[in-house]
């Protein structure tokens, strides 16, 4: 039996939570405690790093001994600590990751520095017993990829965006429609009202070769709609959901079939190959339902962690730290490593914007 208490702070959720994996190889989430700043930074339509920060210093001592509580579990019964070290804002990584350098330290366990984003790329073999590889889509507020999972520790980026990540799409036009924040479950909510037809939004790199993603003219274009209408009834505000939320959808679905194209020529023994969604974005049901039939036209099924695990949280950190931990990837000087704002999963992919790349440009 392995225990890993988890901590995720790169953005605006404090979160600790503690992972078991049983002597059979199953895994088990113990406790999963998630405190959202939603509140703290609603009148600002989108996250203060200041104002995330300090909450993070105010909550995370309770947060994690509400998880260790939850698991029934003391610290000195846990194998070890995980915490985020990247990417995100770096006054939350800061706290999170101090924090658990003074816990393994007085505890004696070994820390483990996890990648927000290989949380997210493994959650599907935390909650699916997933086998490598497989093709993983990143959409959330920061970051939209596609990336083969080949293993732990071992990720290839096959697709970025060369601009706006989808999830910060979907917050700006939330934003400027005067729809409260967070942006993506309130334009998720307004589409569902509208007429999807009314506007024709542009499918951005449609028909290109490159498998890369592209929202800032998609962004441009809601804007020049509802400039050109202003006053927005609530009905217009409804039917330019909508249609944005259809041309993301459509883009998608064009996109990522590049890259399950692509999976297919790499791996044709694979006969039904696995494309995972994660990240916040992944919890719209609309783009779910559309990557589900995308991976069934080509043979392959789409895999989606529950909405709770598509978010931030501290499962996805401490599953993450465990399978490190089994695949020897322990550093020996882990209290020694500092936070990093942007820390891509693939160190050898081309620097474009969306890679996680400081000052990246495309």
């Amino acid at each position: 039996m392995m225990r890993m208490l988890g901590i995720e702070t790169s953005c605006d959720e404090t979160a600790a939570s503690v992972v078991a994996l049983g002597d059979d190889g199953a895994p088990q989430i113990l406790s999963n405690v998630v405190l959202s700043q939603i509140g703290e930074h609603a009148a600002f339509g989108g996250v203060v790093p200041e104002i995330a920060a300090r909450a993070h210093v105010e909550a995370l001592d309770g947060v994690v001994e509400a998880a260790l509580a939850e698991a029934g579990l003391g610290l000195g019964e846990v194998d070890g600590i995980a915490a985020t070290a990247g990417p995100g804002l770096i006054g939350g990584l800061i706290v999170g990751l101090m924090t658990a350098k003074a816990i393994a330290a007085a505890a004696g366990k070994p820390l483990v520095p996890v990648n927000h984003l290989e949380g997210h790329a493994l959650t599907a073999r935390l909650t699916d017993g997933l086998a490598f590889p497989y093709l993983l889509l990143l959409v959330s507020g920061g970051h939209t990829q596609v990336v083969l999972v080949r293993g732990v520790g071992r990720y290839e980026r096959w697709a970025t965006t060369i601009d706006d990540a989808l999830g910060e799409a979907f917050d700006k036009t939330a934003k400027l429609l005067g729809l409260p924040y967070p942006g993506g479950p309130s334009v998720e909510a307004a589409a569902r009202r509208g007429d999807a037809s009314r506007f024709s939004f542009p499918r951005p790199l449609r028909g290109e070769a490159r498998p890369d993603f592209s929202f800032s003219g998609l962004k441009t274009a809601v804007r020049q709609a509802a400039s050109a209408i202003a006053p927005l009834s609530d009905a217009d505000v409804a039917d330019i959901c909508a249609s944005f939320q259809f041309a993301v959808t459509e883009t998608l679905v064009e996109r990522v079939g590049r890259s399950l194209d692509r999976f297919r020529e790499t791996f044709p023994g694979i006969a039904a190959p696995a494309l995972v969604v994660a990240g916040g974005v992944a919890a719209n049901k609309a783009i779910r339902a559309a990557l589900e039939e995308l991976a069934s036209r080509h043979g392959a099924r789409l895999v989606a962690p529950p909405l709770e695990l598509c978010t931030d949280n501290a499962a996805m950190i401490a599953w993450a730290g465990i399978e490190r931990m089994r695949a020897g990837l322990v550093e020996g000087d882990a209290l020694a490593l500092p936070p990093r704002s942007r820390w891509p999963l693939d160190g050898d992919a081309a620097p474009l914007v969306g890679s996680g790349r400081r000052g990246a440009k495309a």
